[in-house]
């Protein structure tokens, strides 16, 4: 069976002016269409669809997904795209068509990949990404959390002394070793559409007030991005295949609940292990989520490890399913 990389690079770009506040001209929705299809080819991907509300738009991406909102830019793409070929083009647009001046912060991740010898520059090792990083930007701060002799999930952030002051907060959980069973509802074998696959898996009841946009990849795969009230938004990506068998789940809603809503996702796709990670700001609802409330039902956590980079916490944790 062909090999697919499902591990994915995250990007988010952060935007502000640096002399005077923003206005409604400075959005980053502004920026054409044909242009985000040029930046997107130098990554190796494409869009597929979109949704778009008043705060929010989204875009399913062959290779996962873009969200873009006022002053916010988030991509994240899999395989053996160039994500980082964007970062210089998103901000000359941003630039040119908003009316922005100053990057207010960046943030970059990503897990070990399972075959780094794929990749293409710059992403051939941890190291050459933040070169590349560090060119542009200079300054900024790199860390790895987790066994650098097993799982390992890689940060660079532009530690800048003062940056976003709106309550923000990230949720990823990224799992490995899917239920077969689960899996095969993302095919094209068991579900006729997207729409199918998200029923029968129980997606579509994540966030029941979501607006999805759900897409089922020939012969197998399936990405869904959703947009929930005040702008927020959720994500999963699926490769199914059992030889390299990989989900991620994303989101930046606030809730008094975390560990509910994860496990309710852990419950859909049964994973046999998974890392976690968590980021939120002072002002953000998700700054009490503390390690007492990691325990969830089935799952044995094996590293657990917190930092502050400046304005954040992050929270990392690696777990395994428990023998029966």
């Amino acid at each position: 069976m062909e090999f697919f990389e499902g591990t994915e690079k995250l990007l988010e770009i952060w935007f502000t002016k640096s002399e005077s506040k923003c206005t409604a001209d400075n959005d980053l929705r502004k920026i054409p269409r044909d242009v985000l299809d040029y930046i997107l080819d130098l990554v190796n991907c494409k869009i597929l669809s979109s949704t778009r509300t008043r705060e929010l738009d989204s875009y399913v991406l062959s290779e996962s997904s873009l969200f873009i909102n006022k002053q916010r830019l988030l991509i994240k793409t899999c395989g053996t795209t160039t994500l980082l070929n964007s970062v210089r083009p998103f901000i000359e647009a941003a630039f040119k068509f908003c009316g922005f001046d100053e990057i207010e912060d960046v943030f970059y991740s990503r897990k070990r990949f399972m075959k780094p010898e794929l990749q293409k520059y710059p992403h051939n090792s941890f190291e050459e990404e933040i070169d590349y990083l560090q060119e542009l930007f200079g300054g900024g701060a790199a860390y790895a959390l987790g066994r650098l002799n097993g799982e390992c999930w890689y940060l660079y952030t532009l530690n800048k002394p003062v940056s976003i002051d709106a309550p923000d907060q990230t949720l990823e959980l990224i799992m490995t070793k899917l239920d077969p069973e689960v899996m095969k509802i993302f095919t094209k074998e068991v579900s006729s559409s997207a729409e199918e696959a998200t029923q029968k898996s129980g997606i579509d009841k994540i966030f029941p007030n979501a607006l999805l946009d759900a897409y089922l990849f020939d012969p197998c795969g399936y990405s869904v991005n959703a947009i929930l009230p005040k702008g927020h938004y959720f994500t999963i990506h699926i490769t199914p295949e059992e030889s390299c068998s990989y989900v991620s789940f994303e989101t930046d809603a606030p809730t008094t609940d975390y560990p509910e809503l994860i496990q309710k996702v852990l419950d859909i796709f049964k994973p046999g292990q998974f890392v976690l990670t968590f980021f939120a700001n002072d002002d953000s609802i998700g700054r009490y989520f503390t390690k007492k409330q990691y325990k969830l039902k089935g799952f044995d956590y094996d590293t657990f490890q917190e930092t502050n980079v400046k304005n954040y916490n992050v929270t990392y944790a690696h777990y395994t399913k428990k023998p029966i």
